[in-house]
Protein backbone atom coordinates (compact mmCIF):
# COMPACT_ATOMS: atom_id res chain seq x y z
CA UNK A 1 0.00 0.00 0.00
CA UNK A 2 1.39 3.39 -0.66
CA UNK A 3 0.60 6.65 1.01
CA UNK A 4 -1.98 8.07 -1.02
CA UNK A 5 -3.90 4.73 -0.26
CA UNK A 6 -2.82 4.68 3.08
CA UNK A 7 -4.25 8.23 3.63
CA UNK A 8 -7.25 7.67 1.34
CA UNK A 9 -7.96 4.60 3.96
CA UNK A 10 -7.34 6.73 7.03
CA UNK A 11 -9.76 9.42 5.39
CA UNK A 12 -12.70 6.75 4.74
CA UNK A 13 -12.41 5.28 8.63
CA UNK A 14 -11.69 8.84 10.28
CA UNK A 15 -14.18 10.98 8.21
CA UNK A 16 -16.38 8.07 6.40
CA UNK A 17 -17.27 6.78 3.40
CA UNK A 18 -18.02 8.99 -0.09
CA UNK A 19 -16.36 12.07 1.57
CA UNK A 20 -15.58 14.50 -1.44
CA UNK A 21 -12.22 14.70 -3.18
CA UNK A 22 -10.59 16.23 -6.13
CA UNK A 23 -9.16 14.12 -8.98
CA UNK A 24 -8.78 10.38 -10.04
CA UNK A 25 -5.47 10.53 -8.39
CA UNK A 26 -5.81 12.89 -5.54
CA UNK A 27 -3.57 15.60 -4.25
CA UNK A 28 -1.67 15.45 -1.12
CA UNK A 29 -0.56 18.93 -1.03
CA UNK A 30 1.69 20.56 1.69
CA UNK A 31 2.71 23.83 1.22
CA UNK A 32 1.09 27.18 -0.77
CA UNK A 33 2.45 30.06 -1.72
CA UNK A 34 1.01 32.64 -3.98
CA UNK A 35 -0.59 30.77 -6.91
CA UNK A 36 1.46 27.95 -6.26
CA UNK A 37 1.29 24.36 -4.28
CA UNK A 38 2.81 21.53 -3.46
CA UNK A 39 2.59 17.97 -2.72
CA UNK A 40 4.31 15.83 -0.55
CA UNK A 41 6.87 14.46 -3.01
CA UNK A 42 7.66 17.67 -3.90
CA UNK A 43 5.86 18.31 -7.31
CA UNK A 44 4.64 22.00 -8.05
CA UNK A 45 1.34 22.83 -9.06
CA UNK A 46 -0.38 25.63 -10.50
CA UNK A 47 -3.60 26.55 -8.93
CA UNK A 48 -5.90 27.51 -11.28
CA UNK A 49 -9.22 26.34 -9.17
CA UNK A 50 -9.01 27.69 -5.53
CA UNK A 51 -11.31 31.14 -4.72
CA UNK A 52 -10.49 30.18 -0.71
CA UNK A 53 -7.35 31.76 -1.22
CA UNK A 54 -8.46 34.52 -3.08
CA UNK A 55 -5.86 36.83 -2.54
CA UNK A 56 -3.03 33.82 -3.15
CA UNK A 57 -1.73 31.00 -0.59
CA UNK A 58 -0.39 32.13 2.58
CA UNK A 59 -0.31 35.79 1.92
CA UNK A 60 2.30 37.27 4.00
CA UNK A 61 0.07 39.92 5.04
CA UNK A 62 -3.44 38.16 5.71
CA UNK A 63 -0.90 35.87 8.04
CA UNK A 64 0.72 38.74 10.10
CA UNK A 65 -2.67 40.52 10.51
CA UNK A 66 -3.91 36.95 12.05
CA UNK A 67 -1.23 36.30 14.33
CA UNK A 68 -1.19 39.69 15.11
CA UNK A 69 -4.50 39.68 16.70
CA UNK A 70 -4.79 36.21 18.03
CA UNK A 71 -1.73 36.90 19.77
CA UNK A 72 -3.65 39.76 20.91
CA UNK A 73 -7.50 39.05 21.55
CA UNK A 74 -10.29 36.43 20.75
CA UNK A 75 -13.34 36.51 21.70
CA UNK A 76 -17.38 37.17 20.11
CA UNK A 77 -19.53 39.61 19.50
CA UNK A 78 -21.06 39.87 22.86
CA UNK A 79 -18.55 41.54 24.20
CA UNK A 80 -17.71 45.46 22.47
CA UNK A 81 -14.99 45.18 20.14
CA UNK A 82 -13.97 47.97 17.36
CA UNK A 83 -12.19 44.72 15.21
CA UNK A 84 -15.95 44.27 13.26
CA UNK A 85 -17.17 47.68 13.18
CA UNK A 86 -14.18 48.82 11.56
CA UNK A 87 -14.00 45.80 9.18
CA UNK A 88 -17.78 46.65 8.41
CA UNK A 89 -17.40 50.28 8.35
CA UNK A 90 -14.56 49.64 5.28
CA UNK A 91 -16.24 46.58 3.61
CA UNK A 92 -20.05 48.29 3.42
CA UNK A 93 -17.82 51.20 1.27
CA UNK A 94 -17.81 48.58 -1.64
CA UNK A 95 -21.71 48.64 -1.62
CA UNK A 96 -24.53 50.39 -2.68
CA UNK A 97 -26.12 52.91 -0.32
CA UNK A 98 -29.32 50.85 0.44
CA UNK A 99 -27.12 47.64 1.58
CA UNK A 100 -25.78 49.20 4.92
CA UNK A 101 -26.02 46.67 7.89
CA UNK A 102 -24.57 43.68 8.15
CA UNK A 103 -24.09 39.99 9.73
CA UNK A 104 -20.96 38.06 10.17
CA UNK A 105 -20.91 34.08 10.33
CA UNK A 106 -18.48 31.19 9.52
CA UNK A 107 -19.73 30.05 6.25
CA UNK A 108 -21.15 30.55 3.49
CA UNK A 109 -24.35 28.08 4.01
CA UNK A 110 -24.72 30.15 7.11
CA UNK A 111 -24.88 33.20 5.36
CA UNK A 112 -27.31 31.86 2.94
CA UNK A 113 -29.48 30.42 5.59
CA UNK A 114 -29.68 33.80 7.40
CA UNK A 115 -30.20 35.32 4.31
CA UNK A 116 -33.34 32.80 3.53
CA UNK A 117 -34.57 33.76 7.45
CA UNK A 118 -34.29 38.18 6.85
CA UNK A 119 -37.04 37.23 3.54
CA UNK A 120 -39.32 35.46 5.38
CA UNK A 121 -39.09 37.98 8.93
CA UNK A 122 -39.35 40.61 5.98
CA UNK A 123 -42.31 39.18 3.65
CA UNK A 124 -43.95 36.56 6.13
CA UNK A 125 -43.66 34.27 4.16
CA UNK A 126 -41.56 31.08 2.99
CA UNK A 127 -41.63 30.01 -0.32
CA UNK A 128 -38.40 30.53 -2.26
CA UNK A 129 -37.20 29.90 -5.80
CA UNK A 130 -33.87 29.06 -7.24
CA UNK A 131 -32.41 27.52 -10.23
CA UNK A 132 -32.73 23.76 -11.24
CA UNK A 133 -28.58 23.36 -11.45
CA UNK A 134 -27.75 26.02 -8.21
CA UNK A 135 -25.79 25.57 -4.85
CA UNK A 136 -25.92 27.45 -2.27
CA UNK A 137 -24.65 25.54 0.56
CA UNK A 138 -24.97 22.69 3.11
CA UNK A 139 -27.67 23.32 6.07
CA UNK A 140 -30.62 21.69 6.24
CA UNK A 141 -32.47 24.51 5.22
CA UNK A 142 -30.26 25.73 1.81
CA UNK A 143 -29.75 22.01 1.34
CA UNK A 144 -33.17 22.29 -0.05
CA UNK A 145 -32.22 24.69 -3.20
CA UNK A 146 -29.93 21.84 -4.87
CA UNK A 147 -30.78 19.57 -7.17
CA UNK A 148 -27.76 17.72 -7.68
CA UNK A 149 -28.54 15.81 -4.37
CA UNK A 150 -32.22 15.89 -3.43
CA UNK A 151 -33.10 16.10 0.16
CA UNK A 152 -33.71 13.08 2.08
CA UNK A 153 -37.60 12.82 2.62
CA UNK A 154 -37.64 14.77 -0.12
CA UNK A 155 -38.22 19.17 -0.99
CA UNK A 156 -40.58 20.86 1.56
CA UNK A 157 -42.63 22.18 -0.93
CA UNK A 158 -41.87 25.56 -0.41
CA UNK A 159 -39.08 25.63 -2.70
CA UNK A 160 -39.35 25.88 -6.55
CA UNK A 161 -36.73 25.63 -9.03
CA UNK A 162 -36.31 27.22 -12.71
CA UNK A 163 -34.17 26.33 -15.40
CA UNK A 164 -30.60 27.46 -15.33
CA UNK A 165 -29.87 30.31 -17.85
CA UNK A 166 -27.51 28.74 -20.50
CA UNK A 167 -26.47 31.06 -23.08
CA UNK A 168 -24.72 28.69 -25.47
CA UNK A 169 -28.22 26.76 -25.40
CA UNK A 170 -30.76 29.53 -24.51
CA UNK A 171 -34.10 29.51 -23.36
CA UNK A 172 -36.62 30.30 -26.61
CA UNK A 173 -33.54 29.28 -28.86
CA UNK A 174 -32.64 33.04 -28.95
CA UNK A 175 -29.96 35.05 -27.45
CA UNK A 176 -30.53 39.02 -25.99
CA UNK A 177 -33.74 39.95 -25.29
CA UNK A 178 -35.92 36.41 -25.45
CA UNK A 179 -34.19 34.61 -23.50
CA UNK A 180 -34.65 37.53 -20.73
CA UNK A 181 -37.91 36.91 -21.29
CA UNK A 182 -38.08 33.53 -21.44
CA UNK A 183 -36.57 33.62 -17.61
CA UNK A 184 -38.23 36.05 -16.28
CA UNK A 185 -41.53 34.05 -17.37
CA UNK A 186 -40.02 30.89 -15.63
CA UNK A 187 -39.59 33.24 -12.81
CA UNK A 188 -43.37 34.18 -13.15
CA UNK A 189 -44.69 30.98 -13.14
CA UNK A 190 -42.64 29.92 -10.00
CA UNK A 191 -43.95 32.60 -7.96
CA UNK A 192 -47.83 31.94 -9.08
CA UNK A 193 -47.21 28.56 -7.98
CA UNK A 194 -46.06 29.42 -4.44
CA UNK A 195 -48.76 31.62 -3.73
CA UNK A 196 -51.29 29.28 -4.80
CA UNK A 197 -49.41 26.50 -2.74
CA UNK A 198 -50.03 28.58 0.53
CA UNK A 199 -46.64 28.73 1.59
CA UNK A 200 -46.31 32.49 -0.64
CA UNK A 201 -43.24 34.15 -2.07
CA UNK A 202 -40.42 35.59 -0.05
CA UNK A 203 -36.99 35.28 -2.49
CA UNK A 204 -35.13 34.54 -5.76
CA UNK A 205 -31.89 33.54 -4.32
CA UNK A 206 -29.25 33.32 -6.82
CA UNK A 207 -25.76 33.66 -7.69
CA UNK A 208 -25.16 37.00 -10.24
CA UNK A 209 -22.48 35.35 -12.04
CA UNK A 210 -24.32 32.21 -11.97
CA UNK A 211 -20.99 29.79 -11.68
CA UNK A 212 -22.20 26.40 -10.69
CA UNK A 213 -24.41 26.58 -13.63
CA UNK A 214 -21.71 27.22 -16.12
CA UNK A 215 -21.06 31.04 -15.44
CA UNK A 216 -23.23 32.21 -19.09
CA UNK A 217 -22.17 34.77 -20.74
CA UNK A 218 -25.58 37.10 -20.65
CA UNK A 219 -26.90 40.01 -22.29
CA UNK A 220 -26.54 43.16 -20.89
CA UNK A 221 -29.70 43.90 -18.13
CA UNK A 222 -30.76 40.25 -18.72
CA UNK A 223 -31.69 40.37 -15.16
CA UNK A 224 -33.80 43.58 -14.93
CA UNK A 225 -36.99 42.35 -15.72
CA UNK A 226 -36.66 39.32 -13.39
CA UNK A 227 -36.07 42.16 -10.58
CA UNK A 228 -38.69 44.03 -11.83
CA UNK A 229 -41.09 40.62 -11.56
CA UNK A 230 -39.69 39.77 -7.92
CA UNK A 231 -40.65 42.99 -6.18
CA UNK A 232 -43.94 43.48 -8.02
CA UNK A 233 -44.57 40.39 -6.21
CA UNK A 234 -43.33 41.42 -2.74
CA UNK A 235 -39.98 39.25 -2.48
CA UNK A 236 -36.32 40.09 -2.40
CA UNK A 237 -33.75 39.76 -3.98
CA UNK A 238 -30.79 37.88 -2.56
CA UNK A 239 -27.01 37.78 -4.45
CA UNK A 240 -25.20 35.09 -3.34
CA UNK A 241 -21.14 36.21 -4.05
CA UNK A 242 -19.69 33.34 -2.14
CA UNK A 243 -17.80 32.98 -6.10
CA UNK A 244 -18.18 36.05 -8.25
CA UNK A 245 -17.22 38.55 -5.09
CA UNK A 246 -14.39 40.54 -4.02
CA UNK A 247 -13.50 41.87 -7.73
CA UNK A 248 -13.09 38.27 -9.16
CA UNK A 249 -15.09 39.85 -12.49
CA UNK A 250 -12.83 42.00 -13.12
CA UNK A 251 -14.49 45.09 -13.64
CA UNK A 252 -16.90 45.32 -10.41
CA UNK A 253 -16.22 44.05 -6.74
CA UNK A 254 -19.41 41.90 -7.08
CA UNK A 255 -20.79 39.50 -8.90
CA UNK A 256 -24.74 41.72 -9.06
CA UNK A 257 -22.54 44.73 -10.12
CA UNK A 258 -22.18 42.41 -13.39
CA UNK A 259 -25.00 41.71 -13.66
CA UNK A 260 -26.19 45.30 -13.27
CA UNK A 261 -28.99 45.03 -10.39
CA UNK A 262 -28.81 45.94 -6.76
CA UNK A 263 -30.25 43.14 -4.58
CA UNK A 264 -31.86 43.34 -1.01
CA UNK A 265 -29.31 41.16 0.73
CA UNK A 266 -26.12 39.85 -0.62
CA UNK A 267 -24.43 37.24 0.70
CA UNK A 268 -20.39 36.23 0.75
CA UNK A 269 -18.29 33.59 1.79
CA UNK A 270 -14.82 31.95 0.88
CA UNK A 271 -12.34 34.69 -0.20
CA UNK A 272 -13.25 37.01 2.80
CA UNK A 273 -10.82 35.72 5.38
CA UNK A 274 -8.18 34.10 2.72
CA UNK A 275 -8.64 30.94 3.97
CA UNK A 276 -9.79 32.37 7.16
CA UNK A 277 -13.59 30.89 7.91
CA UNK A 278 -15.39 34.31 7.99
CA UNK A 279 -18.24 34.56 5.82
CA UNK A 280 -21.04 37.55 6.37
CA UNK A 281 -24.76 38.77 5.14
CA UNK A 282 -25.40 42.29 3.84
CA UNK A 283 -28.64 44.06 3.66
CA UNK A 284 -30.48 47.39 4.35
CA UNK A 285 -30.88 47.85 8.37
CA UNK A 286 -34.59 47.33 7.87
CA UNK A 287 -34.15 43.91 6.39
CA UNK A 288 -31.36 43.01 8.74
CA UNK A 289 -34.01 44.40 11.89
CA UNK A 290 -36.72 42.25 10.70
CA UNK A 291 -34.48 39.30 11.30
CA UNK A 292 -33.14 40.46 14.46
CA UNK A 293 -36.86 40.98 15.70
CA UNK A 294 -38.35 37.46 14.28
CA UNK A 295 -35.07 35.31 14.81
CA UNK A 296 -32.80 34.96 17.93
CA UNK A 297 -29.64 34.30 16.23
CA UNK A 298 -25.98 34.72 17.77
CA UNK A 299 -23.64 33.43 16.44
CA UNK A 300 -20.04 32.27 18.81
CA UNK A 301 -17.30 32.75 16.55
CA UNK A 302 -19.50 34.82 13.84
CA UNK A 303 -17.31 38.30 13.99
CA UNK A 304 -14.67 37.26 16.05
CA UNK A 305 -11.63 39.92 16.25
CA UNK A 306 -9.63 37.16 14.62
CA UNK A 307 -11.65 36.31 11.43
CA UNK A 308 -12.34 40.30 10.99
CA UNK A 309 -8.44 41.11 11.19
CA UNK A 310 -8.33 38.97 8.54
CA UNK A 311 -11.09 40.75 6.58
CA UNK A 312 -9.27 43.70 6.45
CA UNK A 313 -5.96 42.58 5.88
CA UNK A 314 -7.49 40.90 2.33
CA UNK A 315 -9.21 44.19 1.57
CA UNK A 316 -6.27 45.90 2.28
CA UNK A 317 -4.24 43.67 -0.18
CA UNK A 318 -6.95 44.13 -2.74
CA UNK A 319 -6.10 47.38 -2.88
CA UNK A 320 -3.13 47.70 -3.13
CA UNK A 321 -1.78 44.89 -5.08
CA UNK A 322 -4.59 46.63 -7.79
CA UNK A 323 -5.70 42.84 -7.95
CA UNK A 324 -9.70 43.80 -9.36
CA UNK A 325 -7.66 45.56 -11.76
CA UNK A 326 -5.13 42.37 -12.69
CA UNK A 327 -8.40 40.04 -12.68
CA UNK A 328 -9.67 42.44 -15.37
CA UNK A 329 -6.14 42.55 -17.81
CA UNK A 330 -5.41 39.13 -17.07
CA UNK A 331 -8.28 37.92 -17.09
CA UNK A 332 -8.50 38.99 -21.04
CA UNK A 333 -5.08 38.21 -22.18
CA UNK A 334 -6.00 34.33 -20.95
CA UNK A 335 -9.90 34.47 -22.05
CA UNK A 336 -8.11 35.90 -25.67
CA UNK A 337 -5.84 32.88 -25.30
CA UNK A 338 -8.75 30.50 -24.78
CA UNK A 339 -10.48 31.55 -27.72
CA UNK A 340 -7.53 31.06 -30.08
CA UNK A 341 -7.28 27.49 -28.65
CA UNK A 342 -11.22 26.76 -29.54
CA UNK A 343 -10.09 27.83 -33.15
CA UNK A 344 -7.60 24.67 -33.01
CA UNK A 345 -9.66 22.37 -31.21
CA UNK A 346 -13.35 21.46 -32.61
CA UNK A 347 -13.88 20.30 -29.10
CA UNK A 348 -13.88 23.83 -27.61
CA UNK A 349 -17.68 24.54 -28.07
CA UNK A 350 -17.84 28.02 -26.15
CA UNK A 351 -15.63 30.23 -24.92
CA UNK A 352 -16.93 32.84 -21.84
CA UNK A 353 -16.44 33.95 -18.23
CA UNK A 354 -15.23 37.74 -17.03
CA UNK A 355 -11.99 38.38 -15.26
CA UNK A 356 -9.76 35.66 -13.54
CA UNK A 357 -13.20 33.22 -14.06
CA UNK A 358 -12.89 31.80 -17.35
CA UNK A 359 -13.56 28.48 -18.96
CA UNK A 360 -14.34 26.30 -22.60
CA UNK A 361 -17.76 24.30 -22.83
CA UNK A 362 -16.25 20.92 -24.19
CA UNK A 363 -18.53 19.10 -26.92
CA UNK A 364 -18.36 16.34 -28.99
CA UNK A 365 -20.18 17.94 -32.16
CA UNK A 366 -19.99 21.83 -31.83
CA UNK A 367 -23.77 21.94 -35.04
CA UNK A 368 -25.14 20.08 -32.44
CA UNK A 369 -23.65 21.48 -28.83
CA UNK A 370 -23.45 17.58 -27.62
CA UNK A 371 -22.02 17.43 -24.40
CA UNK A 372 -18.77 16.31 -23.31
CA UNK A 373 -18.78 15.48 -19.64
CA UNK A 374 -16.62 12.19 -19.55
CA UNK A 375 -13.89 14.49 -21.74
CA UNK A 376 -13.67 17.15 -19.22
CA UNK A 377 -13.14 14.72 -16.66
CA UNK A 378 -10.09 13.42 -18.85
CA UNK A 379 -9.08 17.04 -19.43
CA UNK A 380 -9.10 18.40 -15.75
CA UNK A 381 -7.30 14.77 -14.81
CA UNK A 382 -4.89 15.08 -17.31
CA UNK A 383 -4.21 18.93 -16.10
CA UNK A 384 -3.27 17.95 -12.60
CA UNK A 385 -1.00 14.93 -13.87
CA UNK A 386 0.64 17.71 -16.17
CA UNK A 387 0.99 20.45 -13.05
CA UNK A 388 -1.96 22.30 -13.27
CA UNK A 389 -5.18 22.21 -10.99
CA UNK A 390 -8.65 23.37 -12.36
CA UNK A 391 -12.07 21.76 -12.11
CA UNK A 392 -15.39 21.62 -14.02
CA UNK A 393 -18.84 22.35 -13.60
CA UNK A 394 -22.00 23.99 -15.13
CA UNK A 395 -25.47 22.21 -16.40
CA UNK A 396 -23.82 19.28 -18.44
CA UNK A 397 -21.09 18.90 -16.06
CA UNK A 398 -18.39 19.98 -19.39
CA UNK A 399 -17.03 23.48 -18.50
CA UNK A 400 -13.95 23.71 -17.36
CA UNK A 401 -13.81 26.06 -14.16
CA UNK A 402 -10.57 28.31 -14.19
CA UNK A 403 -10.71 30.15 -10.94
CA UNK A 404 -7.29 31.17 -9.78
CA UNK A 405 -6.40 33.42 -6.77
CA UNK A 406 -6.43 36.65 -7.74
CA UNK A 407 -2.81 37.16 -7.73
CA UNK A 408 -2.63 34.94 -10.98
CA UNK A 409 -0.28 36.62 -13.92
CA UNK A 410 0.11 36.63 -17.99
CA UNK A 411 3.09 34.26 -17.59
CA UNK A 412 0.52 31.93 -15.23
CA UNK A 413 -2.03 32.20 -17.91
CA UNK A 414 0.40 30.88 -20.46
CA UNK A 415 1.27 27.90 -18.86
CA UNK A 416 -2.25 27.25 -18.33
CA UNK A 417 -3.03 27.76 -22.00
CA UNK A 418 0.05 25.74 -23.43
CA UNK A 419 -0.65 23.13 -21.08
CA UNK A 420 -4.33 22.76 -22.00
CA UNK A 421 -3.43 23.16 -25.61
CA UNK A 422 -1.23 19.68 -24.92
CA UNK A 423 -4.28 18.11 -23.09
CA UNK A 424 -6.63 18.59 -26.15
CA UNK A 425 -4.45 17.07 -28.78
CA UNK A 426 -3.64 14.12 -26.44
CA UNK A 427 -7.28 13.54 -25.52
Amino acid sequence: MNDTQRLLARREKLLGKNTSIFYENPVHLVRGEGVWLWDADGKKYLDCYNNVPHVGHCHPHVVEAICRQAATLNTHTRYLHEGILDYLDRLLTHFDSSLNAAILTCTGSEANDIALRMAQAVTGKTGVIATNFTYHGNTAAVSQLSTRMPPVGGYGGHVRHVPAPDSYRPLAGESGEPFAKAFRSEVEKAIQSLEESGHGFSALIIDPFFANEGFPDLPENFLAGTVEAVRRAGGLIIADEVQPGFGRTGKYMWGHQHAGIVPDIVTMGKPMGNGHPIAGVVAGSETLNAFRRAFRYFNTFGGNPVSCAAGMAVLDVLENEKLMENARTVGRYAKDGLCRLAEKHSIIGNVRGSGLFFGAELVLDRDEKTPAPEIATRVINEMRARGVLMGKLGIHQCSTKIRPPMPFSKENADLLLSTLDDVLSAV
